[in-house]
């Protein structure tokens, strides 16, 4: 969007933990050419992240990660989650360096191949957080365990499914994770093309 069409009238850090929390007073253009009135919005600045749903094209298989998640500890069902690998994208790092790294630190696999889904906003009426998902190709018959970071505190079980029992066990949850439900969306009407591709 142009410079003209947003005006930041205030901006300061609220928050500094783990995480930050920055305060903007701002005015935006509206639809009918107007500028609104001062608004004030906090965003939620977590960094931007890389998201991988490992697939063994050969065996028709998905690794699922299951792990404790404190923004799930109010949801419907419990707060071990079902996700695909994740990490944040450091200051310097392409999305497709942190897809490689953290399949190996959270699945403990090595990615043969890469392919690109797509880049989405996570919840942008109040984080900053991208997200570039991505599906990599794994041998499957090295997968299971669990696996993270100690020093991070990281307990991540690793489970191996066929697709279709992958897919009834991401739906038999009360809650899906948006980045495992986008990748396995994905999947299911690009799963055939895929599998052609890398078996080639």
């Amino acid at each position: 969007m142009a410079e003209n069409n947003i005006a930041i009238v205030e901006h300061a850090v609220v928050f500094q933990g783990h995480f930050r929390v920055e305060r903007y007073g701002l005015r935006f253009r509206r639809f009918d050419g107007g500028m609104s009135r001062v608004i004030s919005r906090e965003v939620f600045e977590r960094g931007h992240a890389a998201a991988v749903l490992p697939f063994d094209p050969v065996r028709d298989e998905v690794v699922l990660l299951e792990q404790f998640r404190v923004g799930a500890l109010n949801a419907p069902g419990r707060p071990w989650c079902l996700e695909p690998v994740a990490g944040i994208i450091e200051e310097g790092e392409r999305a497709e360096d942190v897809a490689r790294r953290e399949t190996q630190e959270e699945a403990g696999l090595e990615l043969l191949a890469l392919l690109p889904i797509c880049e989405y906003l996570a919840s942008p009426g109040g984080s900053s957080e991208r997200i570039a998902l991505f599906l990599g190709r794994i041998d499957a018959t090295k997968a299971g365990g669990v696996h993270g970071l100690a020093d991070e505190g990281e307990d991540i079980r690793s489970l191996v499914l066929p697709f279709d029992a992958a897919w009834r066990e991401m739906m038999g949850r009360p809650v899906a994770v948006a980045s495992l439900l986008i990748a396995m969306q994905w999947l299911a009407l690009n799963r055939d093309a895929v599998r052609r591709q890398w078996q080639a």
